[in-house]
């Protein structure tokens, strides 16, 4: 299905649209997160970075507590990767958190500590998209550009009833050229923070998923999909996420501490899941893990329930083995953490 023709034909311009999202923002839109009403690149880049892929109510814990320890550019550049990986922990998508570090570093080597002002130079910073880049010009510097992250595809494609395949590049393309006309053509004052805050609030309150809200939108008139009956059509995605089924056996392997255990854990490899990050030891099978164990401690394994964890591409079957042992226990030693 192909789009009926271009939003200027229904709505009566960019104008009309941009301007009542930024009057619904300032009046429905989300106030009062910790990360809004600043114009800190600083602050802006890791909120942005934080909730891609996680919910707000998620970044709400972790966000305080990273700036408490990370108040500023320089002091994430100059942390220990293991402390910063370990503040992360949780959030998931750990490359978000490796690349996070690395900007910092960037920002601080490269650019003096100071965030470039610019979308186009602030997209060449490490782990930072043309989505990210164009919300930290707009909530920092005030930039005419549009973002066009997930919420914000969903949001266009159906208010334009965008029909071509955005798995696609060009169709991408083609959105973010679309993106662009629908911005507030003469923005001044903070019409720029309150269009592209709009934008995410609609996205993620009202127009969304599934069940969208149509009847709260301040734009329903103005949306071809909605006009067509057709709302649950949009976004066009031809091409599913392919899943896959991994199984891992992981050796809980612990020792007596004080106030209670020690558990061994190893450092994952560089690339692939949970990349350098330190975890149980990892085997591909139930007899990989046998053989890395002394032969004298084997028959301690206890194998327990086994547990179903899902990650964005695979689906994994978890096989934990307890085994109480010390150093001695396990092939090649590992590292110890923690009591309790």
């Amino acid at each position: 299905m192909r789009s009926p023709g271009p939003v200027a034909a229904t709505t009566g311009g960019q104008d009309g649209f941009a301007m009542r999202l930024i009057h619904w923002q300032r009046q429905h839109g989300r106030h009062g997160l910790p990360w809004q009403d600043s114009r800190d690149p600083y602050r802006v880049w890791l909120s942005e970075i934080m909730l891609q892929q996680t919910q707000v109510s998620t970044v709400l814990d972790y966000y305080p507590r990273f700036l408490a320890r990370f108040p500023d550019v320089r002091s994430l550049a100059a942390a220990p990767a293991d402390e910063v990986m370990a503040l992360w922990s949780g959030l998931g998508y750990y490359s978000r958190a490796r690349n996070l570090h690395r900007c910092a570093q960037v920002v601080v080597t490269d650019h003096g500590g100071r965030f470039p002002t610019g979308a186009s130079a602030l997209q060449q910073l490490p782990g930072i998209g043309a989505s990210t880049a164009a919300a930290i010009a707009a909530f920092c510097f005030g930039e005419r550009i549009s973002i066009l992250d997930g919420n914000v595809l969903r949001v266009l494609s159906r208010l334009l009833a965008f029909g071509e395949d955005l798995a696609r590049s060009g169709a991408q393309r083609q959105m973010w050229q679309k993106a662009q006309e629908l911005l507030p053509p003469h923005p001044v004052g903070d019409d720029m923070v309150a269009y592209t805050q709009g934008l995410m609030d609609l996205g993620a309150t009202v127009c969304t998923r599934s069940r969208p809200r149509c009847s709260q939108c301040p734009v329903q008139d103005l949306c071809l999909a909605h006009a067509h009956h057709q709302v649950d059509r949009f976004p066009v995605r031809g091409r599913s996420v392919r899943r896959q089924s991994v199984s891992w056996w992981l050796l809980l392997w612990r020792r007596p501490a004080a106030g209670g255990w020690q558990l061994g854990l190893m450092r994952r490899p560089g690339t692939g899941i949970w990349a350098g990050l330190h975890c149980p030891p990892v085997f591909e099978s139930d007899e990989a893990l046998r053989m890395a164990v002394v032969d004298t401690w084997r028959d301690r394994l206890q194998w327990l329930p086994v547990v179903a964890h899902s990650l964005t591409h695979r689906e994994m079957r978890l096989h934990p083995v307890l085994l109480d042992g010390d150093a001695e226990a396990l092939a090649g030693g590992g590292a110890w953490t923690g009591a309790g």
